[in-house]
């Protein structure tokens, strides 16, 4: 009886890039996803063999493809070449070996009734869902995480018009074969309507993304694993504004050093950066270029281990680059406030992550490239911090995320609407 119930499940293909034990955003909130709908759906992940560091794994060295199942769901995992961060061509040859083994991994992984594809990598990930649509005859779910070409122009990282174009025209064709395209803010609704000019805009609908709030949550400052990753990394008897992962380009972090460095010759406060990144090398040159004494950069940590980090900071930064409204939701910001932390912010007026911050009155915000606001904003939570106002932020974020953030409540749209 057990039996005949799986096989009565409709089958959910899931193209994920990243998927557990990798440490990216996306992966982890794919992993929990998928877990959240396995008693609804038999799901099959595609996705590449752990990498997200750039290095891989001898054990997944050997074979094209490797099958596995974790906690109940299918996973196929791509071998791909090893890449750095740093390097545009390595990443690119690396990308381009997941978007084809995935092609051909489709064929591997049987009938499916639906299939769900993320917009990472930019527009390929889309790609693979219309791919997965044709072979599979299945409905297609496109969830954009990040519009591109529109976050690849917000920072520059392409100026060449006939590329942008081209991706354009791929991601809009991407978005017009999906059977629902799902976004991940309110912001962002009104870029994909913008994309179509009102006009044909495909179905959509907007599901926040979550933090599992009951592995995520505040901790007393005295608990001894948050002391023991202040004593491990030298944070003990400072305040601690902390900037929590990937170290990239959709940030402004250079930019935030000159900042910082404003504050070096307080010795009560201590900025700390925990995570890896394609400028993490060109900050800790900036600092020690500058004898920023009281900057530090912390490794990535074990998911299992986050609570404590999260814990460890009494102000953590929520940042996006100017031109990422309504592009982008940092994921950061779910995990700040599960852990009932105030926010440093500098993010567009009216994106997602600003109308929460706003809504809730859990932090100070200001635009981006705003930069003597920012320095105002540090000034004023290190006067304040003493007072009963952090406090108060911290309950007020955390309150919001039990009611409107949790990972139940998300999972559960995205089981109503696929």
């Amino acid at each position: 009886m057990i039996e005949k119930v799986k096989t009565d499940k409709k089958k959910l293909l899931i193209y994920a890039h990243y998927y557990i034990p990798d440490v990216a955003s996306t992966g982890q909130i794919l992993r929990e996803l998928a877990e959240g709908m396995i008693d609804e759906f038999d799901i099959t992940i595609i996705c590449v063999v752990p990498s997200y560091t750039g290095k891989v794994a001898d054990e997944y060295k050997k074979k094209i493809f490797y099958k596995e199942e974790i906690n109940g769901v299918n996973v196929t995992r791509i071998r791909v070449p090893e890449f750095s961060k740093s390097n545009k061509i390595s990443r690119v040859k690396n990308i381009l070996s997941y978007f084809i083994g995935a092609m051909i991994a489709t064929f591997k992984v049987g009938k499916m009734d639906y299939v769900y594809s993320i917009s990472q990598p930019p527009i390929l990930g889309g790609l693979l869902g219309v791919w997965g649509k044709w072979m599979k005859r299945a409905k297609y779910i496109y969830n954009i995480q990040d519009f591109n070409p529109e976050q690849t122009m917000a920072v520059g990282y392409s100026k060449n018009k006939l590329i942008l174009k081209a991706m354009m025209w791929f991601d809009k064709f991407s978005c017009k074969q999906a059977d629902k395209v799902i976004v991940v803010g309110r912001d962002m609704v009104e870029t994909l309507k913008g994309r179509f000019k009102g006009r044909k805009v495909p179905n959509h609908t907007f599901i926040n993304n979550w933090i599992d709030e009951k592995e995520i949550y505040p901790l007393p400052a005295d608990h001894e694993k948050v002391l023991a990753f202040k004593e491990k990394y030298g944070l003990q008897d400072k305040f601690i504004i902390m900037y929590s992962g990937n170290l990239g380009l959709y940030y402004d972090l250079e930019n935030l050093m000159n900042v910082i460095e404003k504050f070096k010759a307080r010795e009560d406060v201590v900025f700390a950066f925990v995570g890896e990144g394609t400028i993490r090398e060109k900050l800790v040159q900036y600092k020690e270029k500058n004898s920023l004494q009281n900057v530090t950069f912390i490794p990535y940590q074990d998911k299992s281990d986050l609570i404590y980090s999260l814990n460890a900071g009494d102000v953590h930064w929520c940042l996006n680059a100017k031109g990422i409204k309504g592009v982008s939701v940092p994921s950061k910001l779910y995990g700040i406030i599960a852990a009932g932390k105030p926010i440093l912010g500098a993010l567009e007026k009216g994106s997602e992550a600003r109308l929460i911050i706003e809504e809730t009155q859990c932090g100070y915000v200001t635009e981006p490239g705003n930069y003597k606001e920012v320095e105002k904003l540090i000034q004023r939570f290190l006067d304040e911090k003493e007072s009963k106002k952090l406090t108060k932020m911290s309950e007020r974020g955390r309150e919001y995320l039990v009611r409107n953030l949790t990972k139940d409540v998300s999972i559960n749209k995205y089981i109503k609407e696929i």
